[in-house]
């Protein structure tokens, strides 16, 4: 018997590196609004690999903007299934599953769309509050975050 064995698709190669956050926060308008932060975890990849896939999973998703730019709702890549919130992400045959809350995941259905931070640095899914808020203070400083509204299917 012979058994041929293929590699995963990049997609999958990509979204099973990924990292990703959620939480509540408030708008500039004083309005509860939801939030993701997607990473690369660290891995054996350089540097510029990683900046390269983030980037093109950004412009996969429709060219999420730069701190100083306007940010652009992108299409509907958010599904709520049950208790779960999913990406999905145009061309990938998976969808990316979120970590939620009950009340994040409710913002999120009520809101009907999320703010999406989208980091070209890596971060380790272990990442605890501390590390994920220096994380986001010196990406933001950097201009190493992309952003979007992601909105509901």
């Amino acid at each position: 018997m012979t058994v041929i064995l293929t590699p995963p698709d990049p997609e999958l190669r990509l979204l099973v590196s990924l990292a990703s956050w959620t939480w509540p926060g408030t708008g500039p308008d004083g309005h509860e609004v939801a939030h993701i932060l997607i990473t690369h975890t660290p891995a054996l990849a350089t540097p510029d690999t990683v900046e390269a896939r983030m980037r093109r999973l950004s412009d996969s998703l429709g060219c999420l903007a730069g701190p100083r730019e306007v940010v652009l709702e992108i299409d509907r890549c958010l599904q709520i299934v049950g208790d779960q919130v999913l990406v999905h992400i145009p061309g990938a045959s998976r969808r990316l599953r979120l970590p939620t809350r009950r009340a994040w995941t409710e913002l999120v259905a009520h809101n009907g769309d999320a703010v999406l931070l989208l980091g070209l640095d890596p971060l380790p899914q272990s990442a605890d509050a501390a590390r994920l808020d220096a994380y986001l203070d010196a990406a933001l400083a950097a201009e190493r975050l992309l952003f979007g509204r992601a909105r509901t299917r």
